[in-house]
């Protein structure tokens, strides 16, 4: 029975550790043990979760997401070991938490009132827009009453209890749940035509139009709603008090981060940049993805992110110039050419590996206590802007109590080198803060669009920095680079 116990519960116990929980499930001993107890015993959090871009998926370097990282966070905290039970829709999720199978389910949960009677929710850390989705080329309706046939939902889902909520006030409004699919493939039946609309929330649909660039969104349907982590009901406060506190205790400034690292660029391209990039990678990109594998080889770094570089700088246009004379495939300077022994920028040899190079020293040359990913976003607001404007803003973000470490901090703070007021405070002087904004989450977004097109990213997308904790020297072109009209 005890090996039993120890099956179910995933993974090996101990004896003692299993008799607790034993106890603790049939109530036929004298020592009754609560939740928390139960999970210290065992070492193990169990949290249901579901596959997903927004909540939990597989990398190359093991679990991510932005769920998994709060919940191995909280874990983390209660001195016990993280295991995820994958369920196949939310509401499954929710079902394993009221059924004992999991202690809380964190699975993009939209708080809603039939959601509210089933289960205790937390505090909310994130919020998502219900969105009536359809596809470019088809009507759009103005609102609930002009949807016509077509809608899908999944069933029991958050959409699923919004629309049944609704049919008093339009009582034409018709919809039919789907028991097999979950949101993100019915988005995908969206996008191929194969019905007329879905509801999903605002987040899932953000990152999916990047793949599916045929889908619109409508209309909104409501207010923002909120996301929380779903616990038995009843009265067994003793781990939903330590969530509760563990979840009040995380900084707007923390969850500000991970949003960013999950969700901070995903509406960066819009439609038309998306197929274009689709198209691209066609007729384009194999002439010189193997210089770009080579470039990859050679300096540690992901060759799609190269790519994406490439993509954002010319697309991939090899005899690309701009206004201000930056040239090529990478968009080199004369000058940054100089330096780095560039001797034709137009050849595509020379400029990938030249760029390459680039980026590769700008990785390296950053304080050591910069970590990734945040290290490969200053690196890129640096390829664009000059390294020299990225000492600037990051002092400038620390004078504004901002962590100069984290790119979303940074990010906030590049426009002020626009504002004479701040610019002139500094040593370089001047700069098109925003345009690096927007450079470093179109690329982003084509390191992200590149990785769903030819496989799973690596963890770390520029390797380990041969860190130089130092400023780029005064003749270093790593100061001066213009930024790509």
């Amino acid at each position: 029975m005890l090996k039993t116990v120890a099956r179910v519960l995933g993974g090996r116990v101990s004896a003692g550790a299993a008799v607790l929980v034993l106890c603790g499930l049939i109530g036929t001993c004298s020592l009754r043990i609560d939740t928390l107890q139960q999970v210290r015993a065992l070492g193990v959090l169990r949290v249901a979760t579901v596959n997903s871009p927004t909540t939990y998926y597989e990398g190359p370097a093991g679990p991510t997401g932005f769920e998994y990282d709060l919940a191995l966070g909280l874990a983390e905290s209660l001195g016990v070991e993280l295991k995820l039970v994958l369920a196949a829709k939310p509401s499954d999720a929710l079902e394993m938490v009221r059924s004992g199978r999991a202690h809380l389910a964190a699975a993009g949960l939209a708080v809603t009132p039939q959601r509210s009677g089933q289960v205790r929710f937390s505090r909310p850390y994130l919020k998502v827009v219900p969105q009536l989705v359809s596809r470019m080329g088809r009507r759009v309706p103005a609102n609930l009453d002009a949807v016509g046939e077509g809608l899908v939902v999944p069933r029991h889902s958050a959409a699923a209890e919004f629309l049944a909520g609704h049919r008093a006030a339009h009582p034409d409004l018709s919809w039919t749940e789907d028991p097999d699919r979950d949101t993100e493939e019915l988005l995908l039946q969206v996008a191929d035509g194969e019905i007329a609309y879905t509801v999903a929330p605002s987040d899932l649909v953000a990152i999916n139009k990047r793949y599916y660039p045929k889908l619109r969104v409508a209309f909104d349907l409501s207010e923002p709603l909120d996301v929380a982590w779903g616990f038995p009901a009843g009265a067994d406060n003793s781990l939903f008090v330590p969530a509760q506190h563990y979840l009040s205790g995380l900084s707007e400034r923390y969850l500000a981060r991970l949003r960013d690292r999950y969700f901070g660029h995903i509406e960066q391209v819009d439609y038309l940049g998306a197929v274009t990039l689709a198209t691209h990678v066609e007729t384009r990109l194999p002439k010189y993805r193997e210089l770009f594998e080579r470039a990859g080889r050679e300096f540690d770094i992901d060759w799609r992110l190269l790519a994406a570089i490439g993509y954002q700088e010319s697309h991939w246009d090899p005899k690309a110039v701009s206004p201000t004379g930056v040239k090529g495939i990478m968009q080199l300077t004369l000058q940054t050419a100089r330096f780095l022994k560039v001797a034709d920028r137009e050849d595509p040899t020379q400029s990938i590996m030249g760029g390459a190079r680039y980026i590769r020293r700008l990785i390296d040359i950053l304080p050591a206590d910069v970590q990734h990913p945040d290290r490969v976003w200053l690196a890129l607001a640096a390829y664009n802007l000059g390294y020299g404007h990225i000492i600037d803003v990051r002092e400038l973000t620390r004078q504004r109590n901002g962590d100069p470490r984290r790119w979303v901090d940074v990010r906030a703070n590049l426009r002020l080198l626009t504002q004479p007021r701040w610019h002139q405070k500094t040593r370089y002087g001047y700069a098109r803060g925003h345009e690096a904004q927007t450079y470093v989450g179109n690329v982003r977004t084509y390191y992200d669009m590149l990785v769903y097109i030819f496989g799973d990213a690596p963890a770390n997308p520029a390797g380990e920095p041969e860190v130089q904790d130092r400023a780029a020297p005064a003749e270093d072109p790593l100061n001066i680079r213009t930024p790509v009209l």
